[in-house]
């Protein structure tokens, strides 16, 4: 009758009642009657629970089904199979899935001829044959069951779509370690969550390094409810509307709310906020705005702007009347698009808007719009487009574009009024106009040379050429030429007003070709102006022409012909220029040699260190016999300087020639300050080598002899006044002083204060502190530029410019009263000197010098 009975024979009664619309022929009850397949009268077939009264239709139900058995293997209650005399159809009841309850078709079998279905036992079939024997068969759909490694990847991935099929998800695990393929787990991952196996999941997601799954699974796993957590799984495989219907169906609807939001789905997400959170309309009319406005639909943008006006949220009230601004701009309302922005904050609406009426030819509304937000540039460029230069006028001081004052200064030329053209040009850089303004129409050539000069401007160069030119003032209009590049035309001009000069100064300060050098030597070759060809023929490289005209040229005062003949060789690098000009410096041709000095500089320009330092000596020597000892010293020290920069090992004449001469140096120095201890010691160095100062032996001696009066050495000034006593010198001693040297000399004094000793840097030894050679380690001692003493090892300094040595204390005591250095003239602060501990490279260096 179609009617199903369930009985409960320990009560002995009927616990539940279905009642089917036709008539049932066979029942099939599972083994714990939890379940039940049964075929009704039309050949179709159905599972009803019980527990829950659903019944679930059979899928591809064959009508030649003869039964059913269901599995009894006890960890797969949800699969059976249907079989006819042919084949077996294996079925799967997914009971837990998130789309709900629901039978599969898993796959068929062949049934081998005559054979009779009688036990399922994991996925083992028993079967009675034609003989009453039993047989077994595997299905189809079991084939995971054997040894997976035989199996290559493409039957791996078919067995794996069965194992996710009947749910057996730890052989599906195994398949996927074997594949070791990103896309398996993803999929077995899918099935899990297909079938809110959340824990399988996790694992599987874990494995597979998706930490973004795994922290999202973590969170809902704990979730009770059924439809919430089911709405959450769909989500995550991306079946929105299914989740959608399942959160509506949970106990926390406002959920679907929520996802809709997240994923922009701004449309539906109003209709769920309609009926669930009426609230939140204005925010989600807002964002739907929003992308209808990106989309291109204005009219249901402004709608969506309109309705998202709260009333009492600032922030997003101002997003949205912005947007009402910008849509009634799109929409041709252009007055209430316009008040709506003049009367919002941002400046950027503003803009946004006054673009949008640019675009639309409304140059009135959007220079307003413009202007309003202080995009002064910008409100400037459209009132120009308007041609209302009086709106341009006052936005100008504003206004930073060069390109709007330039069509400024362009109108107000065309009108005449060169004044404000003229500072309009100048905001706009263009200093061609301005120079071309202040010739021909402002009548102000200086101020138009001065933005030359400032400018370089090679165009504004050239007018200022033409405009001198038109004055007669030829001399200017050459500068201005050179400046414009026009070289060839300022030397005709030169040329023809005799100016070659003024063009020669000009063209030599600029960075000019060689030919333009040759053609102004050329010119003065030919006017035998000797010095000034000589220069142009140096810079164009041709030295031995130069060389010529140099030696040719008349000396002056400053000797410059001769420094340009030595700069020229130098520069040349030629033996036989250089042998020539040494020739002529010896007086080979005429019989008259030159200064000394002029030898030296062309050994130094030749860097011919080694005869440069021996004329040094020679010049030195030269000042000495003459009495210019500080030029001696001054030449020796320049000399010295360069050969330790070159790293050249200094002669001993040299570096003695150069103490001693210091030393007469400091003898100044330390009378001045009143030290006449200091000054005896040097002045007993100094006639010590007295033959060194030929010129002045009866002042150095009559100095000596009064200092070391001074100093308390008694015995050395009569040992001194005694020598001057001698008769070639004693008619030249100062008539003030020769009463009191004789004096000296006839009362013999012999006590004398003994000279301190201070400890040799080298050795230690201990030695009179103004002796420089040290008895005991032979060595020659770096003496102190501050006192003449030698050095010792714990009051090292140097000076920072000349890197000479110096006591530290001394030097800096002199240095209270002198602000130069005594050997270099150089001025040095006193917080620049710097005390040196460790002094060992000095004396290393003083050593190999």
């Amino acid at each position: 009758t179609g009617v199903i009975h369930y009985f409960f024979i320990e009560d002995w009664q009927y616990v539940n009642e279905y009642r089917h619309a036709v008539s049932v022929r066979k029942v099939f009850p599972d083994p714990n009657g939890t379940k039940m397949a049964f075929i009704d009268d039309k050949s179709d077939g159905f599972v009803y629970c019980p527990v829950n009264d659903r019944v679930y239709e059979i899928p591809d139900f064959s009508p030649t089904i003869k039964g059913i058995l269901w599995e009894n293997w006890p960890m797969d209650k949800g699969v059976f199979v249907a079989f006819d005399d042919d084949k077996v159809y294996t079925y799967v009841f997914h009971k837990d899935a998130i789309q709900g309850s629901r039978i599969i078709l898993a796959g068929g079998t062949e049934l081998p001829y005559s054979h009779k279905p009688l036990l399922l036992y994991n996925g083992e079939l028993t079967c009675q044959t034609q003989s009453g024997k039993t047989n077994s068969i595997y299905l189809s759909t079991h084939s995971f069951l054997g040894n997976l490694k035989d199996f290559g990847p493409d039957m791996l991935r078919q067995i794996l779509t069965q194992t996710l099929m009947l749910k057996r998800f730890s052989e599906a695990w195994e398949i996927c370690r074997l594949l070791n393929d990103q896309s398996c787990w993803n999929e077995l991952a899918k099935a899990c969550l297909h079938h809110m196996e959340v824990d399988f999941a996790i694992r599987v997601y874990r494995t597979s390094g998706n930490a973004g799954m795994v922290m999202s699974l973590e969170q809902v796993k704990g979730i009770e409810d059924h439809n919430l957590l089911a709405g959450h799984l769909a989500m995550f495989i991306g079946d929105f509307n299914l989740a959608q219907d399942l959160y509506l169906a949970s106990s926390c609807p406002i959920a679907a709310l929520e996802m809709r939001k997240d994923l922009q789905h701004w449309d539906r997400a109003l209709q769920l906020a309609k009926r669930l959170a009426p609230e939140q309309i204005p925010f989600i009319s807002k964002e739907y705005a929003v992308q209808l406005e990106f989309m291109g639909d204005f009219v249901n943008a402004l709608a969506h702007y309109e309705k998202g006006i709260t009333g009492n949220n600032k922030e997003h009230d101002e997003v949205c009347l912005a947007g009402v601004a910008q849509m009634s701009i799109r929409m041709g309302d252009v007055r209430r698009g316009v008040n709506q922005a003049t009367k919002h904050p941002s400046r950027l609406l503003k803009r946004d808007c006054g673009a949008l009426l640019e675009n639309m030819k409304q140059f009135s509304e959007a220079a307003q719009l413009y202007e309003k937000g202080q995009y002064y540039d910008k409100a400037a460029s459209v009132y120009i487009r308007c041609k209302n230069w009086a709106k341009v006028g006052e936005l100008l001081p504003q206004v930073s574009s060069p390109k709007i004052h330039l069509q400024y200064a362009k109108a107000k030329e065309a009108d005449g009024r060169y004044t404000e053209a003229v500072i309009a040009y100048e905001h706009a850089k263009q200093w061609d106009s301005v120079i071309r303004l202040y010739l021909d129409h402002l009548n102000n050539p200086e101020k138009a040379v001065d933005i030359v000069r400032e400018t370089q401007s090679i165009e504004g160069a050239k007018m200022v050429a033409r405009f001198f030119l038109r004055l007669g003032d030829y001399g200017s209009a050459i500068q201005f030429l050179v400046m414009s590049k026009c070289n060839n035309e300022a030397f005709t001009l030169a040329q023809q007003h005799n100016k070659m000069e003024i063009y020669a100064d000009i063209i030599s300060s600029e960075s000019t070709t060689s030919e333009d050098y040759q053609s102004i030597a050329l010119y003065f070759e030919a006017e035998k102006k000797h010095f000034q060809a000589g220069k142009f023929f140096l810079l164009c490289g041709q030295y031995g022409r130069a060389l010529r005209h140099f030696l040719q040229s008349p000396s002056t005062e400053d000797n410059s012909a001769m420094e340009m003949a030595i700069e020229t060789v130098g520069r040349a690098k030629d033996e036989a220029l250089t042998n020539q000009l040494i020739d002529y410096l010896m007086g080979e041709g005429d019989g008259m040699p030159q200064d000394a000095k002029y030898l030296f500089r062309l050994y130094m320009a030749l860097k011919q260190h080694r005869d440069a330092a021996r004329t040094a000596i020679i010049i030195a020597r030269e000042e000495q016999c003459s009495g210019n000892y500080r030029n001696a010293r001054d030449v020796l020290f320049s000399m010295y300087s360069e050969l330790k920069t070159q790293k050249i090992k200094i002669s001993s004449e040299m570096a003695t020639n150069l103490m001693i001469l210091h030393s007469y140096i400091l003898v100044k120095i330390h009378v001045k300050r009143g030290d006449h201890m200091k000054g005896a010691r040097m002045l007993i160095r100094v006639a010590n080598n007295i033959s060194k100062f030929p010129s002045h032996i009866v002042p150095i001696l009559t100095s000596t002899v009064i200092e070391c009066h001074r100093a308390g050495l008694k015995n050395s000034a009569f040992s001194f006044a005694a020598m001057l006593m001698r008769p070639e010198y004693r008619c030249k001693i100062d008539p003030k002083y020769k009463k009191k040297i004789e004096t000296m000399v006839r009362r013999r004094d012999t006590t004398e204060t003994e000279e301190p000793t201070t400890a040799c840097p080298y050795c230690a030894f201990q030695l009179p502190e103004c002796e420089l050679l040290c008895p005991s380690c032979k060595n020659n001692l770096p003496y102190c530029i501050a006192t003449g003493r030698h050095m010792v090892r714990d009051d090292w300094t140097v000076c920072p410019h000349c890197d000479f040595p110096a006591l530290y204390s001394e030097f800096k005591s002199l240095l209270q009263t002198e602000n130069v250095c005594p050997m270099c003239s150089e001025r040095i602060n006193i917080v620049d000197l710097k005390k040196i501990n460790d002094c060992t490279e000095y004396l290393k260096l003083e050593d190999g010098d």
